[in-house]
Parts: structure tokens; sequence; C-alpha cells
């Protein structure tokens, strides 16, 4: 029995290390290979354990609770709280995208610029801080003057400037978003030279709006801090 309990205490530790190196993302996100890593780290570990009757199921299960209380209990120290259950990250910065924060938590850009969409900021320019959280959750906080409060609440018009469309993304032309637009490849480098740019590879990416055409243009962001 104390060997059966040894095994448990053993692979669950190592299941816990292995969530950890996949990143905060691969229980939150659970896209298909998040959900199929999880998915077989777990068949695969416990899968090797031989359960003969009732009596080790409920010791494997008591074991499992008191490694449970018992973890929760050490992340309660400071000193272990960012080994065990990890630290915030900081993907957008200032209103710049930190593409090295990104790389580090197996973060795409698609899915950050996806999180913010559906956090209801459909332009990344309104966006002052994006944190990644422990449990793989995004933080967003708008930028001031992007908050709740809305030019209807002060009897104010506003226009609809439209949707920014993705044209670059990581130095790659995205040829289908500029068809959508009667764009061409030609026009967008155009474009690009006009506001400084010349060197498309060492785009971040770019959002042209719908509505009146406005480029906008976002450059890699190193880890500074």
């Amino acid at each position: 029995m104390l060997l059966f309990i040894g095994q448990i205490i053993i692979l669950f530790i190592i299941y816990v290390v292995a969530i950890r190196i996949l990143g905060k993302i691969a229980l939150a996100q659970l896209t298909p290979h998040d959900f199929g890593a999880v998915f077989f780290l777990a068949y695969i570990l416990f899968g090797s354990l031989e359960i003969d009757g009732i009596t080790q199921s409920v010791v494997g299960v008591i074991t499992i609770i008191l490694l449970y209380l018992t973890i929760s209990k050490l992340s309660l120290w400071n000193k272990l709280d960012k080994l065990l259950i990890g630290d915030s990250t900081f993907l957008v910065r200032d209103g710049k995208i930190n593409i090295d924060s990104l790389r580090k938590s197996h973060f795409t850009l698609l899915e950050l610029l996806a999180t913010i969409r559906n956090a209801g900021y459909f332009d990344i320019s309104e966006v002052d801080y994006a944190i990644l959280e422990p449990n793989g959750k995004i933080s967003i906080l708008p930028k001031k003057d992007k908050v709740s409060l809305t030019p209807g609440h002060l009897g104010l018009s506003t226009e609809d400037r439209g949707l920014p469309i993705i044209v670059i993304m990581e130095g790659e032309i995205q040829h289908n978003n500029l068809s959508i637009m009667d764009k061409n490849e030609l026009w967008l480098k155009k474009e690009l030279i006009s506001k400084g740019y010349d060197q498309i590879d060492k785009i971040l990416f770019a959002t042209v709006r719908d509505k009146d055409n406005y480029l906008q243009v976002y450059t890699e962001q190193k880890d500074t801090y």
C-alpha cells in the first residue's frame, strides 16, 4: 500500500510539473493541441497505475486530496507561490506588444488579438495593458479615454471609423484581407513608405480601417524590464 501511495505522489507531482512546463494557456485556452497534451499526459501517467479493489481506489482519492490541499497551502507561502503557480506576464505594456513575453508564454499573436476583441476592443491601440495571469486568463486595461463611459452618456454623437482589418501579420502580407478592401500589395507598400516603414519583415502586424483606410503599424517591442 505504501508503494501504491508513493507512486500516486510521484506521478501527481510529475503531472503538475508537466502542466507548468506547457505554460499558462494550456488549461485556459484549450485549443485542440492543448487539450490533447493535457489529456494524454494524464492518460499516460495515471494509466500506468494498477488499482486493485475499492480499498486502493479510496486510498488513491484521499492521497490526491491531501496532495492538493498541501500544494494549496504551500502556494500561500510567497517564496513558493511563483514556483507552484507562476507569475503574471505583461503581453501588452503601455500600449506596446511585448513579443518576447508572447513567445515565452507560448501565446500566439492571433490568440492575443482574438482575446482583446472578445473583451470588446477591436483596435489594439485602445489597450494600455494586457496581462496574462497565472491561471491563463488575460486581464485587459483599456486606455483612460477608452473606459466604459461612452459618448452616448454625455449626449455626444460619434462617427463610425470602421473595423481595423489585419493586412500584415508577423512580417507577412495578408493578401486576402487586402482584397476584401479592394486594395493590393502596391498600395500597402506605398502607405508603409509614407509612414517610414520600408521593411515589411520587421513589422509585427499592421491594420487598415475599412471606412477611412487608416493604416496603423505595430513593430516588435523587446522585453526591457
